[in-house]
């Protein structure tokens, strides 16, 4: 893929195959094309700093995901954050947002900063930084208003979110501001290194323990999880349509 169109045309037809499979992957796939699209669209109007720059790092960056997810599809496997975020859309066990969060997890705190730093190649990697940002803004504002709307979805968590004042993050063990400045430290660390392959490996093995305490939140957040889950709704196909009119009606800067 050169470009993100063909992203996009890709992403249409991983949805399509959630849907079809019951795979809770989808919900994130739903969000990230949200993402996809919305970067498209600011790069037409230009409103990043490099607009081709940004193209290409979107289109290394979905890449990342999608050749996971072919992997994974195809019988391989994929890095183990994306492998733990694969097959545990297989299970029922776990809220839409922790399938959501551990699609994030595997993209923001591994893919981003590979793909940030392949995307400037020799250029110096702070002058990425900006538009970088802009792409972690994007997701953390659909996140969001995923959140403000997940009652359509989850009852139970949508009358927890007012409760909780924005600590939301706790009950689930993540926190998107976090995984972005980690992101940015790692593509630093990953541009420096010599060996690129093995700096992948090791970073992902640390991202698959973040993947498991959200899997194993617990015990006391795991009561909560069980609560909470009871109620939400068990379709992933009609999930996965909520969710896409929630991040389109989400409107980002």
């Amino acid at each position: 893929m050169k470009t993100i169109d063909e992203v996009l045309v890709r992403m249409d037809q991983i949805v399509e195959e959630c849907k079809i499979t019951e795979s809770r992957i989808g919900y994130f796939a739903i969000l990230y094309r949200q993402v996809t699209r919305r970067i498209r669209d600011g790069i037409i109007t230009r409103e990043f700093e490099d607009n081709p720059r940004m193209e290409r790092l979107d289109v290394l960056f979905a890449g990342r995901f999608i050749n996971a997810y072919n992997s994974w599809r195809s019988g391989q496997k994929p890095s183990e954050s994306w492998f733990l975020a694969f097959e545990e859309g297989k299970a029922n066990k776990h809220l839409v947002l922790q399938h959501l969060l551990l699609g994030i997890n595997a993209h923001i705190n591994l893919d981003l900063g590979v793909s940030a730093a392949d995307t400037m190649g020799i250029e110096p990697i702070a002058g990425i930084q900006s538009d970088f940002n802009k792409i972690n803004a994007v997701l953390a504002e659909l996140v969001d208003g995923v959140k403000s709307n997940i009652s359509k979805v989850s009852p139970i968590f949508g009358w927890l979110i007012p409760l909780v004042k924005g600590r939301d993050e706790m009950l689930l063990n993540f926190s998107i501001q976090l995984a972005r400045d980690g992101a940015w430290k790692y593509a630093g660390e990953y541009y420096d290194c010599e060996d690129r392959l093995l700096s992948i490996q090791e970073r992902d093995v640390n991202i698959a323990k973040l993947a498991n305490r959200l899997i194993n939140p617990g015990k006391f957040l795991l009561f909560v999880v069980k609560m909470v889950g009871f109620a939400e709704w068990k379709s992933v196909s009609h999930t996965m349509d909520q969710l896409d009119v929630m991040v389109q009606q989400t409107k980002t800067s």
